[in-house]
């Protein structure tokens, strides 16, 4: 189905445009010619591979997702730094009252001489039974962790959008039908009317079909409102403080059925959610913590060492150097309560992430179900639509036929543009919520 419609358009008093619109299956084509004038830039094509693409770069969460990892990496590092050695070098000058000693706040009483030295000391850990291996452990866990959260936020961020590209392209294309759709009740007003004035119909189909232009009108208002908005959220689910402005393309070609097996999605799933293995990784951080908070009642062991010298000392301070190395053995023996209380809060915890763990899983199969029953219902609403498409297409053609020759009202004519503009939009937004649903089953299932 085609329709042009043209006008003369003034630029001035010596200059004239040629200017129309033409809408052909679905689309609507700018034409003119003349001078006196430039057009707008194109706007550019936009993918849903595209938006994806912008929206992992751009999105201020990825980039907060991404630095939360790097930080927990250095957590990881930090916590290892108990298993290597410790090296301290300490320079030293005191002016003190020679052979005065420190006698109050201290169980011994150093004596005081007047020196200048300097020297190192050296700390390294031999064992501590487990415990700090644990930590490092609990540690490189978390950052993995952080790392899977990293990926489930990429996962989210792809969802949303699919989610709101998929709506603006349906937004998109609901203007296209709402313009042809004005356009031709302009055609057919005009058509009644001109008819109306030759006495051939009353003044009462006229009405009618003013009526239905006027309706068209809201509903291209309505349409163009949705489109605004759902670039709007495309905009900013890309990371954009301002909307930007698209030409949204579909190269999705035929959608082809959901999957038929709704255990293999679950399975799928189960393997491959990052915010799953997110959570998994985080349950086993929290079970190597509690076997460390339980290791705190073993015995830490030390090895320490010390060397320097002293070229400026009192005459009491009779060598020049000084060095000494030993062994610790540090044995906890009471403490109020603490060690236990932290072991039981570990295992409280642990346990209540390994409740987290089993809530999501049970989550996932309860949404991959879901989905894929949405699916299901979306893709036969596609052939639903486009079967009363058909219909009513013909019914259309058949009702202004039967106006033309004066064997029906009016009124069978409206309902017939109502029903065809009815049928039209339900069939684009039938095929763009199957999209989102597909969407949707790639994000449960973790692809």
């Amino acid at each position: 189905m085609q329709l042009c419609t043209s006008r003369r358009l003034p630029v001035s008093r010596f200059k004239t445009v040629i200017a129309g619109t033409c809408l052909l299956a679905g689309a609507t084509v700018l034409w003119g010619q003349g001078g006196g004038g430039t057009m707008p830039a194109p706007s550019p094509k936009l993918s849903v591979a595209d938006a994806e693409a912008i929206a992992l770069k751009n999105h201020p969460q990825i980039s907060m997702a991404r630095l939360l990892a790097l930080a927990e990496g250095q957590v990881a590092r930090e916590t290892k730094a108990a298993e290597l050695p410790l090296v301290t070098g300490n320079l030293t000058a005191v002016d003190a009252h020679d052979g005065g000693r420190v006698t109050a706040g201290v169980l011994n009483n150093p004596v005081l001489y007047t020196r200048a030295a300097g020297g190192v000391s050296v700390s390294q850990l031999i064992t501590d039974f487990g415990r700090t291996r644990n930590l490092v452990a609990s540690a490189g866990l978390r950052a993995q962790a952080q790392q899977s959260n990293e990926l489930a936020t990429e996962a989210d961020i792809k969802l949303a959008v699919g989610e709101a590209f998929y709506r603006a392209l349906a937004a998109q294309a609901v203007v296209n039908v709402a313009k042809k759709t004005v356009a031709f009740r302009q055609d057919t007003s005009d058509l009644v009317g001109s008819l109306a004035n030759a006495k051939l119909k009353s003044t009462l189909d006229q009405s009618f079909a003013e009526v239905n232009l006027n309706q068209a009108q809201l509903l291209l208002l309505d349409a163009q409102n949705a489109q605004d908005a759902a670039f709007a959220d495309l905009s900013n689910v890309m990371g954009y403080e301002r909307q930007q402005n698209f030409v949204l393309t579909d190269d999705a070609g035929q959608p082809a059925a959901p999957a038929d097996s709704l255990d293999s999605l679950t399975a799928m799933a189960m393997r491959s959610r990052p915010d799953l293995a997110a959570l998994n990784e985080q349950f086993e951080a929290a079970d190597k913590y509690r076997k460390a908070e339980h290791d705190l009642w073993r015995p830490t062991i030390s090895a320490l060492g010390v060397a320097g010298g002293a070229p400026v000392r009192a005459d009491a301070i009779t060598s020049s150097w000084y060095g000494a190395a030993g062994v610790n053995i540090s044995v906890p023996v009471f403490n109020g309560g603490l060690y236990s209380a932290r072991a039981k809060e570990a295992d409280y915890r642990a346990n209540a992430v390994q409740e987290q763990v089993r809530n999501l899983r049970n989550r996932i199969a309860h949404d991959v179900r879901v989905s894929w029953l949405t699916a299901q219902s979306a893709y036969q609403r596609i052939g639903v639509t486009a079967r009363l498409l058909t219909q009513s297409n013909q019914a259309l053609d058949l009702a202004q036929t039967r106006y033309k020759l004066g064997l029906s009202s009016i009124v069978e004519l409206s309902q017939a543009q109502l029903a065809q503009t009815s049928a039209e939009i339900d069939n684009t937004n039938a095929r763009y919520d199957y999209q989102r649903t597909l969407a949707a089953i790639r994000y449960q299932t973790g692809q």
